[in-house]
Formats: C-alpha cells, structure tokens, sequence
C-alpha cells in the first residue's frame, strides 16, 4: 500500500454512491483444496475449479473494478496482464507485477505488510494457533516465516509445499462477512460459524494494525457478548451473539438495515444496533427479520439496491402480516423466531416505540423516497422476473445479491436469464463484462459515462460458492448521493 494514512479515507453513506475504495479477496489456493466431506461444515455447497474460477471468472471482477477505481493501473495493458507469458501475476499479491492497487485493496496484501512487526507476527500467530490447536514447534515455525509467505498460510491452510496445517478458509473471498463501513466507523463481525473464526480474527489485527487504519482505530465498532454468555447452555444458534456483513446494509447517511437470518442472530442484530446509537453513527435502524434457511443466508441475498429508486429483490418474500413491534428487539422478534415469513421493526435513536413496515416494498420504498429524496416513484425488479420456479431457481444463484459501482451500473452473474429479462423491461442495458472491457480499452466507453446497465459476470464456478458480487465487496469508500 502506497497511500499515506493521512490521504486514506472511510466514509460509506449509501449503497449506491460512486465506489472508490474496496477491501477484496482473490481466490486463493486454499478454495482448491475444499473437499466434499468438509463443504458444507466450510459453508460451500460444492467443490469449485480453482484455476477456472479465477482465470475465467473472478479475473474479470478485478479487471472491471481497476477501470472503474483505478484505470491508470490498467488503460493499455489488457493485452499485456491477459497473456499467458504473464501468468496471471497481475492478480497474484506476493508476485512483482502484483498490481497493489491503493483502491481495489488485497486483503492479503495488508495481512502480509503488518506481519512484518515482530510483536504483531509474535500474537498473531499466537492467536491463529490457539484456534487451530496447533503444536508448539509449528508456533515456533511459523513465527519465523517470512511475512509474505506467512499471509498466505494463514489465508491458505498450507505451507509452502502443499503441506496442509490447518482448514483453509475459503468464504474470505466474501469480504463483506467480516465488516461493514457505516460512515465514517468500521463495525467488525461476530461470524455464526467456526468456519469463519480465523478471518475474523486477521480482519481485527488487520483494522486494528494497518497503518492505513491509524486515523480509524478510534472508530472501529467490536460487538460485545451479551452478559453471562458463557453461563448459556447448548451451542443454540438463537441465543448466540452473532452478525455478519451480509445482514448490514448502509442505505443512507442516518439508515442501517440490520437483517436477523441463519447468519445473524436477535442478539447480534441487537447488540449492533445499541453500539451504533451510542455512539451516534446512526439515527435509524431497520431490523428485517427473514426466514432462517439457507436458501437465504443474509438479507442481501434477497435484496440489494440498484438506483436510489430501483431495486432488485424476491418477491416470494414480499408479502408480510404487519404486528406492533415490542420496544424490545430481541423479545419481539424472537417470538417470532419460528415462522417462516419476514417481519420489519424500524428503531430510531431516542423513540421509544419502532415503526413496523408490512412489506419490503413499503420499506424500499420508504428508504427511496424519504432518506434519499429520490423525487420518483421506487421500482421493483424481481428476481427471475417474479415467476415460479426461476424466481428461487436464480435467487439460489445470487440474481439478488449485486453490488453498485455506481448508481444505476451493477454487476450480477450471466446464469440469471430470466432476471435479466427483467432488468430490460426496467429499461437497463445488459452486458458482458469481455464486451465492456474491450470496449473500454478501445476508448469507445468511459465508466464514468455509463448509465443503466447491468453487467454480466461469468459464474459457473463463482456461483458454486454461494454468494454474489454484493458479498465479495467491503466499500470502504463512496461518493455521497445526498
């Protein structure tokens, strides 16, 4: 990382402002060495093609965010990073050629640079040890490893040889699980799954560390236990403290949606929402409460926003029996913790009483029109196109789950044929991301002209993964739309 910490911004406000800053992960070996008996306890519901899934897939990801975010790093060179002579090394962060952007950031890249303190590689390794129950030699030998080559171990599971230590964790790619930016503050997870405990972990010595955070670390939001957590009994899922960045949505300067699915619990949601207030972040917080089915997993897999008066959802989850909440959040909902339909309570800062919204739409619509002044009518796009079977066929796929790089310019998988169709009648262009880029390279388009359109990213094995471009996103920095 080249930016000095006194240039380094975090300032999120909505989720549809032009992006100009993002923590990502590429695909990294360990994902090649997920096998079918560990999938699902690894939260991946197949094996995936590693070399596929990065060259034909999420290659194209890192390209389309360097033309929008950084395009000196990439304007005339296309041919170049594409040749098989480079051998991908422009998308490989220990590589020479790495192209170390300052605003498509590598998460391994911030993971190997604090490494270099001895003290911080001394506790890390520490930490990641005691997690994984590792010998005290191992401890010794990782210690003394290179920063660069430790990084990759810690993200990877394996040593240098293909030697595996420890799991890998391969849902680091979803990089929106293990924060959120919400203004000017970084709230970190409490993930619901063991799985994720070691990203985690290197996500808080990464904020906490990286001289790119310095400005920040007064504004780094932990989620405590709830008192006498330990006193609990069982390991149930409900009464667990938990939250992950799937379930947080910053959708305007004073609004956070706070989903309650399998992922984040009535406590989490909670607990979230009481720091937030404290520490006057927000003023509004939606807590959406949607069915606990892995179908779902997060709230922004069941809708994302697209325009400040479009968005995309599935609509089979539209449709709600409106109750007058409880002042309580975590009683009120979870009372209704059982029934298999969404429920809305929205809490603002000092009112004692939420608001209760009877469907998404009124929610959407409300966020729309009120939040962001959007001066028009709010539109609804539903996922493959509101029709049964393709409507859960695709939300499955992630047709909700898209990420803005702009307002009105989202990215989502090509498999979506029928929520494409849908996009269209909405009047939005569609288009593959090979043809875009060539387009942008010739100079025949500019990002910052585009209007409108979907683009369509390649995902036979991406979508294996469960989990679109929305979650393999954090925003650290957007422009305002207000």
């Amino acid at each position: 990382m080249t930016k000095s910490k006194n240039e380094f911004k975090i300032d999120v406000t909505s989720e549809i402002g032009d992006l100009r800053c993002l923590l990502i992960h590429s695909p990294d070996s360990g994902l090649g060495k997920v096998v079918p008996s560990k999938a699902q306890d690894w939260l991946f519901e197949d094996i995936v093609h590693l070399d596929t899934m990065r060259r034909n897939e999420y290659d194209y990801y890192v390209k389309l965010l360097m033309y929008f975010l950084d395009p000196d790093k990439i304007k005339g060179k296309l041919a170049q990073i594409d040749s098989k002579e480079n051998d991908r090394s422009f998308f490989k962060p220990d590589n020479a050629n790495f192209h170390a952007s300052d605003k498509v950031v590598e998460i391994q890249s911030l993971l190997a640079d604090i490494l270099k303190e001895d003290d911080i590689r001394k506790k890390l390794v520490a930490s990641v040890c005691a997690i994984e129950a590792c010998t005290y030699r191992l401890q010794l030998k990782l210690i003394n490893t290179e920063p660069v080559e430790l990084a990759k171990i810690f993200i990877s599971g394996s040593l240098g040889n293909d030697e595996m230590i420890f799991a890998p964790i391969p849902n680091l790619i979803f990089s929106r699980d293990i924060g959120i930016a919400i203004n000017n503050y970084m709230l970190l997870n409490k993930p619901a799954k063991k799985a994720r405990s070691r990203e985690t972990l290197l996500a808080r010595y990464i904020f906490f560390n990286h001289p790119l955070f310095a400005n920040f670390r007064d504004n780094i939001l932990e989620i405590p236990e709830t008192v006498h957590h330990f006193l609990r009994p069982g390991e149930d899922q409900d009464e667990k403290t938990t939250l992950e960045g799937g379930d947080v949505m910053m959708v305007s300067p004073n609004h956070v949606i706070i989903g309650c699915s399998e992922r984040t619990s009535f406590s989490g949601a909670n607990e979230a929402m009481k720091l937030l207030f404290q520490n006057d972040v927000v003023k509004k917080v939606t807590i959406v409460k949607i069915p606990h089915k892995r179908d779902y997993m997060h709230i922004d897999t069941i809708f994302t926003q697209v325009k400040r008066n479009v968005w995309v959802m599935l609509g089979s989850l539209s449709a709600l029996e409106g109750e007058e909440p409880e002042a309580d959040v975590v009683k009120w909902f979870a009372e209704k913790k059982s029934k298999d339909k969404t429920e809305i309570a929205q809490f603002e800062k000092g009112k004692t009483k939420p608001k209760v919204f009877k469907t998404l739409e009124s929610l959407l619509s409300d966020i729309s029109e009120n939040d962001l002044q959007s001066g028009k009518k709010t539109k609804f796009i539903y996922s493959g196109n509101d029709k049964f079977p393709f409507d859960a066929r695709e939300q499955w796929t992630d047709s909700c789950n898209l990420l803005a790089l702009k307002e009105g310019v989202v990215l989502g998988y090509d498999r979506n044929d029928k929520t494409v169709d849908a996009f269209k009648k909405k009047g939005f262009e569609a288009i593959k991301v090979t043809d875009l880029l060539q387009k942008f390279e010739a100079g025949e388009l500019e990002p910052k002209d585009m209007k409108d359109t979907l683009i369509l990213m390649p995902s036979a094995e991406l979508s294996r993964a469960r989990g679109g471009f929305h979650c393999m996103s954090m925003p650290l920095l957007r422009d305002k739309v207000l």
